[in-house]
């Protein structure tokens, strides 16, 4: 009985010794992780393994070595988790790895390290495996990061499948009317101003809104050119830019690493006869405060 006690206690010294040097090496919540891959010198094949839970964080790895796999999961049981989309976007000075979607050990490019120096976000099916992400071997890896936010989307974009904004989609009745109550932002404005941007083939306008029905995050803040209103920008492809001029818009769309996308766009005098036609027939899927 005593030599078994002795070889419990050094089983547990031995389980408390290791969780205390995985502690010391790496910081994670169920949102973020941060880690270094000086912890696998020596051992440049090893594969470390990662869990974030949240629908939005981010990832740090300094001095990146052999390779981790990132697990995206919601912190839901719900069938319509399954049907989430991930997008990741780089942060600007992130390098020295590539990053590839690893479903059953088979592996897809995602992001390769000129993207991630470049910016790109990329977007997949959250079943469409865990982000396998790989160190370039260097003989020198100081000033090497990868780093990268996160989000979890209900939309389903992938890299290879535009968004409704993306393809400028025209919004049917139906459509318009759903966005306008599930969307992540709903406001009624003019355009104010274009802003084209070439390298990244989008366009950002500048809205003046006089009606904010919802906004998930502070995206338009108080102090448009009139009293009580608000002002903000709207991102879109290049193809799908709206023009300046004072007719009466309903904006709605979702909320990207804390920018404004388009989604569905129409006159609001457009939205107003189908939101009334809707009531009538009791088909509107929310309550929307109008005029």
């Amino acid at each position: 009985m005593t030599n078994m006690l002795v070889y419990f206690l050094a089983f547990l010294l031995l389980v408390f010794g290791r969780c205390r040097t995985s502690f010391g090496q790496y910081s994670s919540d169920q949102c973020s992780w941060k880690g270094s891959g000086l912890t696998h010198e020596g051992h440049t094949r090893d594969v470390e393994q990662v869990y974030l839970r949240c629908s939005q964080g981010s990832l740090e790895w300094l001095y990146p070595t052999g390779a981790i796999i990132v697990n995206l999961r919601p912190n839901t049981v719900s069938p319509a988790a399954a049907r989430l989309s991930v997008c990741v976007k780089p942060a600007p000075e992130s390098s020295g790895t590539n990053i590839y979607l690893d479903l059953n050990g088979r592996l897809r490019p995602l992001l390769r390290e000129h993207e991630q120096a470049e910016g790109l976000v990329r977007c997949f099916g959250i079943l469409e495996g865990a982000l396998f992400i790989e160190a370039i071997p260097r003989t020198d890896i100081s000033r090497r990061v990868t780093a990268f936010q996160y989000e979890l989307v209900s939309e389903e974009l992938t890299g290879d499948r535009p968004s409704l904004a993306e393809s400028c989609h025209l919004c049917n009745e139906d459509e318009l009317l759903l966005s306008a109550c599930t969307k992540d932002f709903v406001a009624r404005g003019t355009v104010t101003s274009v802003h084209e941007d070439a390298k990244e083939n989008r366009t950002s306008i500048n809205v003046d809104i006089h009606h904010l029905y919802r906004q998930k995050t502070q995206v338009f803040v108080p102090g448009g050119p009139r009293a009580r209103r608000w002002s903000g920008s709207i991102t879109m492809p290049r193809k799908c830019a709206l023009k300046v001029s004072d007719d009466d818009i309903l904006f709605t769309g979702t909320l990207r690493f804390g920018e404004a996308r388009m989604g569905c766009a129409t006159r609001y005098g457009d939205f107003l006869r189908w939101y009334k036609r809707a009531q009538r027939l009791g088909t509107n899927p929310c309550h929307l405060e109008t005029d």
